[in-house]
């Protein structure tokens, strides 16, 4: 699994369509010569997204991050795409950067989207919603193959996965434990399709078993880079 212990671009995954995936946005932070995308995360209120806390340990300046909301492709911007800046960054108040416990984190955009065909909200789940019940769930994002590819993808890249039972993700032959109890397993015991370094905040949605529409269920986290299967631990949400 291309990626590393606290970081977390879709590996195996094909193009995604504009407007597939409405709630998706690509956070970036200014570099020398410009601005790159570090993280993705989901647009849960015209003017909050939910991210991973990770992607936020030296922020700097996090009023001159742009999020973009509406794209696919990230160096060719339509006139569907909107970019905010951020007004405020809340992290998870018990959020722990070396066992990636709470990775969540929530920011305040400096003014609401405008919701319409390529922007939406997710949809949060309530308590009643059983999770382990969902049966095809989608991981998107931008994020590079490796740590030494260069860069992102620049096209919005997806990929289905699966939901992988927490008792087993937490064997000793997969994660020996570490896996938190509100985290959830996603991924390919046999590898071939999974997140990667640029994809962590980005959302793993599951679709409603009857309705037609899907749930904002976790947040890309983190993985370990020896493990020898494509599985993923995200944070669980709502």
């Amino acid at each position: 699994m291309d990626s590393y212990y606290g970081m977390s671009r879709v590996v195996g995954g094909t193009d995604a369509q504009l407007g597939a995936w409405p709630w998706i946005v690509s956070i970036q932070k200014p570099i020398i010569g410009g601005i790159a995308h570090v993280c993705g995360g989901s647009l849960i209120s015209p003017q909050w997204v939910l991210t991973a806390a990770h992607c936020f340990i030296t922020p700097g300046h996090i009023t001159m991050w742009h999020v973009v909301i509406g794209a696919s492709h990230l160096t060719q911007l339509g006139p569907e795409t909107q970019v905010r800046t951020i007004k405020r960054l809340l992290v998870h108040e018990h959020y722990n950067n070396i066992t990636q416990r709470n990775d969540i984190a929530l920011l305040e955009l400096d003014q609401p989207v405008l919701c319409g065909y390529y922007v939406q909200l997710a949809c949060v789940p309530d308590a009643w919603l059983r999770v382990s019940q969902l049966r095809s769930c989608y991981v998107s994002g931008w994020g590079s193959t490796t740590a030494r590819a260069g860069g992102p993808s620049y096209v919005l890249q997806e990929a289905k996965v699966r939901l992988i039972d927490i008792k087993l993700c937490n064997s000793s032959r997969w994660y020996g434990g570490a896996i938190h109890s509100h985290n959830l397993c996603a991924g390919y015991p046999q590898g071939g399709i999974d997140t990667c370094q640029g994809d962590s905040g980005g959302p793993l949605v599951c679709k409603d078993n009857t309705y037609d529409y899907f749930w904002l269920v976790g947040v890309t986290s983190w993985g370990r880079g020896w493990l020898e299967s494509s599985i993923k631990a995200v944070e669980g949400y709502g």
